[in-house]
């Protein structure tokens, strides 16, 4: 029988949103308030509620709604920051990226192997293929240092060409030299983090609330409005950490961003020949140290990213790649491939917006990725810039200064060792009996899912015949990681949503799923 919904750690559902709004309404106290429910806003819920703060989070539409979800999937070691000579970024994500994949985060966090082929006019060659060697060797070094054990994330060494073309079929014959074969994490999905962040935090005490729009932010004085009732609630907490993005200057005028674009298509694998086994790391040509990524997908798909384009003027909250950003991304990944990568192999395309610090960069690819935390008169602290890797130190130091700047009582930051929800050692995850690929989703609580299905059997069936995402996913969803609506089930919770063929299809199937929420909820 499936577990009652109060044993099940973290949920996030209709009823307890509304019990948050009441307490809150109520004059509940308050330490601090998180606005924004990206990966750094739910990072820092989880860190303020885990040092025993009381602690709010506020999202005005969904868990990982904005540039969270719009990432490449990675979890990466820096390497690209050692090409610039940044040796102190590369090395911070090259811990994070351990506390990831060995403590926090294994079951969402996988090793991936990539390729830098060699020769010919999609590989590195001459000064170039050197540099990425060195580069490799000195990542390598940083594994080290960040004591990420070698049977999680080996050596890099060369290979041959027919053994590139092993874990890459289809690679184009011209690349005579083989390639460059390095270790870096993948990640099993971006918006899957944020929630399983959002639900951690929330199992420590913290309330995430959804669907509220803050008005006003400010040490003392919040103010919000629920998208549901449209009623306005006021709370007085004794910070406030702006966690927004590249939405933060809505809030504090004192943030200098140069938002930049970064578009993606989702390819077919027939595209390829042949499954990817490993992500390809195609050179721009007069772009030295920056790739063109080739990513594989689980569910068979492939990622081909990214671009970097300076954006101006209001801030969408759904970006989209431009045509001459699909077009240049087909170009320049044929170059590594035999086949050429065509219009009618993307069978679906998306972007994300960095919200780069600005500097004195003529281009938004030569700012820094360091993060910046700052106070403002208010007393408000904002925190921007950085990556989805660092997350975890971003929230530490935002949160740092929040308590500092408020005088709170707290216990020292602790996210280094706290598993999120899911989280096992992955000897654990594999003697799961549950189907993989919902482990892979969900980890240990894998077993909770698929016990939704044990009255009603149809939910072990796909939502979408040929797809990965089973029935029993979009239950789960609604009654314990807080989706409201459509969007948020096909959008965020699964990534059906990437592909609209497919995402048109699962439609139905998320509408039944939020009826039947509704009726147990009404029972």
């Amino acid at each position: 029988m499936p577990l009652p919904r109060e044993a099940v750690p973290g949920s996030l559902n209709a009823a307890q949103r509304a019990r948050d709004l009441a307490a809150l309404g109520d004059g509940a106290p308050v330490d601090l308030v998180v606005v924004g429910g990206g990966v750094t806003g739910a990072g820092v819920a989880l860190d303020a509620a885990s040092r025993g703060l009381r602690t709010v989070l506020l999202e005005r539409h969904d868990l990982a709604s904005g540039t969270s979800r719009w990432s490449s999937k990675l979890v990466h070691g820096g390497l690209r920051y050692l090409a610039s000579g940044d040796l102190g970024l590369a090395l911070e994500s090259a811990r994070e990226r351990h506390v990831l994949l060995t403590r926090t985060a294994p079951h969402l966090v996988h090793p991936l192997p990539y390729l830098l082929p060699v020769g010919g006019p999609g590989g590195a060659g001459g000064r170039e293929a050197a540099a990425m060697r060195a580069g490799l060797l000195l990542g390598d070094g940083l594994r080290a240092l960040a004591r990420t054990p070698r049977r999680a994330l080996p050596r890099s060494h060369r290979i041959d060409a027919a053994a590139a073309e092993a874990l890459a079929p289809g690679l184009a014959t011209s690349l005579r030299g083989g390639a460059l074969l390095g270790w870096d994490g993948r990640l099993e999905d971006d918006a899957r983090l944020v929630v399983a962040l959002a639900r951690t935090a929330a199992a420590h005490g913290a309330r995430v609330i959804t669907g509220a729009a803050v008005e006003h932010a400010a040490p003392g004085d919040v103010r919000l409005r629920d998208a549901e009732t449209g009623q306005t609630v006021t709370l007085a907490p004794r910070a406030v950490v702006n966690a927004t993005g590249v939405w933060a200057g809505g809030l504090d005028d004192g943030v200098a961003l140069r938002p930049s674009r970064g578009s993606h298509l989702v390819l077919s694998p027939a595209a390829f020949g042949g499954a990817l086994r490993a992500q390809v790391s195609i050179p721009v040509p007069g772009a030295f140290g920056r790739f063109l990524l080739a990513i594989p997908r689980p569910d068979g798909t492939v990622i081909l990213g990214l671009t970097d384009e300076p954006v101006d003027g209001p801030i969408p909250d759904v970006p989209e790649p431009a045509d001459a950003e699909i077009a240049a991304l087909l170009e320049g990944g044929s170059r590594a491939f035999r086949r050429p990568l065509l219009p009618e192999h993307v069978e679906g395309a998306f972007a994300g917006l960095r919200p780069l610090v600005a500097g004195g960069a003529d281009a938004t690819a030569d700012l820094s990725r360091h993060h910046v935390v700052r106070r403002a008169d208010s007393g408000l602290v904002t925190v921007t810039g950085g990556k989805l890797t660092t997350y975890r130190r971003m929230a530490e130091d935002a949160v740092d200064l929040a308590v500092a700047t408020a005088g709170l009582s707290a216990r020292p930051c602790r996210t280094t060792d706290l598993p999120l929800l899911g989280a096992a050692p992955c000897d654990a995850l594999r003697a799961l009996r549950q189907p993989p690929r919902l482990v892979d989703r969900h980890g240990a609580e894998a077993p909770q899912v698929a016990a939704l299905a044990d009255a009603q059997p149809e939910l072990h069936a796909p939502v979408v015949p040929g797809e990965d995402v089973l029935a029993c996913e979009l239950i789960w969803a609604v009654r314990h990681e807080g989706a409201r609506t459509v969007g948020d089930l096909l959008d965020r919770r699964t990534r059906l949503g990437l592909r609209p063929a497919v995402r048109e299809r699962a439609v139905a199937a998320a509408e039944r799923a939020l009826e039947q929420a509704a009726v147990v909820a009404a029972t």
